[in-house]
């Protein structure tokens, strides 16, 4: 796991950074939480790696806010790629 960094997965559409900061504080020091809008779906920096092991083996699968909640380890982002139009929309042959 990559520094203490957690995906949650299937939030309600309504929960606060502050909310989900609450419930995690239970398992260490939580370091920064980002919700992403209207996606269902966040991230959470925990203080230790230990803190992060913690928070995905007792949060998993709990419910919050009427939802079982995914809790996993963090992806690292994938690079966007650059230049060019993407995507392959519109384009004449």
């Amino acid at each position: 796991m990559q520094g203490g960094k957690l995906y949650v997965g299937n939030l309600s559409y309504s929960v606060t950074s502050e909310q989900l900061k609450e419930l995690f504080s239970g398992c260490g020091e939580v370091k920064e939480v980002k919700i992403i809008e209207g996606k269902g779906f966040g991230f959470i920096e925990m203080g230790t790696q230990i803190e992060a092991e913690k928070a995905k083996k007792d949060l998993g699968g709990t419910q919050f806010m009427g939802r079982s909640i995914t809790v996993e380890e963090a992806r690292p982002q994938r690079e966007k790629p650059r230049g060019g139009r993407g995507g392959g929309f519109g384009r004449r042959y």
